[in-house]
């Protein structure tokens, strides 16, 4: 297996994935609108196995490029509640329907693994397994929940990330963990709703591993989904903040009279995952300590422009 097909190869998960792939001597195609433009993986861009096409998942002429694939990941995507709920008929197109399309092309000896989301739980008294019914609370856990059925209708591998941290060439600052260290350090507070709500979180360095991990034991996996995180990284969004406040000095402001839209309260087994070999390396600790370090050299050569 030798040619992998990344859709949104140049995003946050994306780009790492993209130099890890080229590093095993995997040929890459990256497809991607490039909305954060090249950069991300700019640094790759030299490697004779890599190619890169401007290209939109739903534009039917992207389809050309499934047949070339051993593998393909999807990792294209309306991402979180804000973004999907601000176009839903986008998030859905994007989403859903592209997935759907994609999935009916492939063929029984290709892999597809799909980035899917724990946010599709939605609030949940106990502990959830992957056999514990969906109840999204947002439209992205909802679109996420209704891709992952072609998915796994196709044998494909769908992939259930915890909440994602840590430093990328494609930054993003709308995930909670990111957020509050980028807040801490240039606002000097942190506004938290529903302190106490459960999340559970993954580096995205780890998300990266779990995909790689996924595809080396597809003769297993396929037609399954998995949580992907850590069972020591069950945290209320308070501890998260006292974390980040071991090493940054900020106020705590914590609202109690609003209420976050994303209303997501649960925690998760990852005992699947880690049943046939997986287990995630990166600590929330030092996630924040390397997020904490990115963030002080941005505030210091004011370059937040491109993230």
């Amino acid at each position: 297996m030798k040619n992998i097909v990344i859709t949104g190869g140049a995003g946050y998960i994306g780009s790492l994935l993209t130099q890890n792939f080229l590093e095993l001597g995997y040929k890459v195609t990256v497809l991607d609108i490039f909305k954060w433009g090249v950069t991300p993986i700019m640094h790759l861009i030299r490697n004779p196995n890599l190619e890169v096409v401007k290209i939109d998942i739903r534009d039917h002429n992207s389809h050309k490029f499934i047949a070339k694939a051993d593998c393909i990941v999807n990792l294209a995507g309306i991402v979180g509640y804000p973004a999907c709920d601000a176009d839903k008929w986008q998030a859905y197109e994007v989403n859903v329907k592209a997935v759907r399309e994609w999935t009916n092309k492939i063929s029984n000896d290709q892999v597809f693994i799909q980035a899917s989301t724990g946010s599709s739980y939605g609030i949940v008294n106990e502990i959830c397994t992957e056999k514990t019914p969906i109840n999204p609370v947002t439209v992205y856990g909802s679109n996420k929940a209704e891709a992952e059925k072609y998915v796994l209708d196709k044998n494909g591998i769908s992939l259930r990330f915890a909440t994602l941290y840590g430093v990328s060439s494609r930054l993003r600052f709308d995930l909670m963990v990111n957020q509050v260290v980028l807040s801490a350090i240039q606002d000097g507070y942190y506004v938290v709703y529903q302190a106490n709500f459960s999340r559970t979180f993954l580096s995205v360095q780890d998300a990266v591993r779990s995909i790689i991990f996924a595809l080396d034991k597809h003769k297993v996996s396929k037609g399954s989904c998995y949580n992907i995180g850590s069972d020591d990284q069950n945290f209320t969004k308070i501890e998260v903040i006292n974390l980040v406040n071991k090493y940054v000095d900020f106020n705590i402001i914590q609202n109690d009279f609003a209420e976050d839209q994303d209303k997501r309260n649960y925690k998760v087994s990852y005992e699947k995952i880690k049943n046939i070999g997986f287990v995630s390396k990166v600590s929330l600790d030092d996630g924040i300590q390397d997020l904490i370090k990115t963030v002080r050299i941005f505030k210091e050569y004011s370059i937040y422009r491109n993230y």
